[in-house]
C-alpha cells in the first residue's frame, strides 16, 4: 500500500432520538473498512428529523438509516424539504458527472419516504407489524446485482417494519436504470401482494426495506426484550421465535448480509478513492 485516502462519509439519522442498534452498526461496518483498508476514513452524523441536519455534496458516500414512526405523517415537512434538496442535488450530480457519482444507502424508513416522494411505488401501512429474522427472496434482477449477487435464495436478514412499499412504478423504475432487488417471502395462505423489499434505483441509488447493517448481538438484544418476543410468539409461534434466536448463529444467515451488503456498498461507492491506496 501507499498514500493514504481522505474518505468522508455522512450518515443520515432518521431514528429522531430513539434509541436503536441501527446506528451502531453503520458506524461498526464503517470502522471495520477503516480497518480493512488502513486508511483514514471520516464520518459525521446528522440529525435529519429532530435538528433537520443535512450535509452537503462533500461526502464520497451517504448511508440514510431506519427509523420510527409514519413515512406518510412527515410529507411537506421542514426535515423533508431539507432532505430531499440533498437528494435532489445528489442526483443532479451524477447526472453531471457520471464518472464521479456520489452513492446513497437508503434503509426501511428512508427507503419508504424515498420511495413516497419520487413516486417509485405504494407507500402503505401493514395489517400488522412485521419483525424478526425473515428470509428475503430475489428476483431476476437481484441475482445479479453486485450488492446481492453472493448472497442464497433466499437470503436472511432483519425485517422491522409497520408500513410497506407495494404496486411498484416497474416503467418508471426500469427508464431511471434501476430494478426491483427482491420481494418478501411468499405467503400463500394471505391474499395480498408480496412487499418491494429492495430496489436499485440506479447505478448510485439503492434502498433495502430490510436491514443490512444488523447484526447478530443487536439482534438478540432485540429479540430477547419482552415486547419483541410477545410480537414475534403472537404472530409467528414459540416454535418460530426460538428458531429466529438459532438463526443469529448461522454465518449463512444475518450474519452473512451483515457482512456483505453494507460492505459492498461502500467499496462500490468508494471505488475510485480505494484504487489509490490498495497496491
Amino acid at each position: 500500500m501507499s498514500g493514504e485516502a481522505n474518505i468522508r462519509i455522512a450518515i443520515l439519522d432518521l431514528y429522531e432520538g430513539v434509541p436503536n442498534e441501527g446506528m451502531r452498526n453503520i458506524r461498526q461496518l464503517i470502522e471495520e473498512l477503516e480497518v480493512d483498508f488502513h486508511m483514514s476514513v471520516k464520518y459525521d452524523v446528522f440529525d435529519v428529523r429532530l435538528k433537520s441536519e443535512i450535509p452537503g455534496l462533500d461526502y464520497d458516500a451517504y448511508i440514510s438509516s431506519g427509523g420510527p414512526g409514519s413515512p406518510l405523517d412527515s410529507a411537506g415537512s421542514y426535515w423533508e424539504h431539507k432532505y430531499f434538496g440533498l437528494m435532489d442535488a445528489i442526483r443532479e450530480h451524477n447526472s453531471m458527472a457520471p464518472y464521479q457519482k456520489k452513492h446513497i444507502l437508503l434503509i426501511c424508513h428512508s427507503f419508504q419516504v424515498f420511495c413516497r416522494y419520487y413516486g417509485y411505488g405504494l407507500v402503505s401501512k401493514r395489517k400488522s407489524t412485521s419483525f424478526g429474522v425473515m428470509p428475503i427472496h430475489k428476483t431476476a434482477e437481484g441475482h445479479h446485482d453486485p450488492l446481492l449477487r453472493s448472497l442464497g435464495d433466499p437470503f436472511w436478514a432483519v425485517d422491522s417494519r409497520d408500513y410497506q412499499i407495494t404496486k411498484p412504478e416497474d416503467e418508471k423504475i426500469k427508464v431511471g436504470g434501476g430494478s426491483i432487488l427482491c420481494v418478501e417471502k411468499l405467503r400463500p395462505h394471505v391474499d395480498l401482494e408480496r412487499a418491494v423489499m429492495a430496489i436499485r434505483f440506479d447505478e448510485a441509488i439503492i434502498g433495502t426495506q430490510f436491514h443490512p447493517e444488523a447484526d447478530a448481538v443487536g439482534m438478540r438484544m432485540y429479540l430477547l426484550r419482552e415486547d419483541k418476543k410477545e410480537l414475534v410468539i403472537d404472530k409467528y409461534g414459540e416454535k418460530k421465535y426460538w428458531e429466529m434466536l438459532d438463526h443469529l448463529n448461522d454465518p449463512d444467515k444475518i450474519m452473512l448480509t451483515n457482512e456483505t451488503v453494507v460492505p459492498r456498498f461502500l467499496m462500490t461507492a468508494l471505488r475510485h478513492r480505494l484504487s489509490p491506496v490498495v497496491s
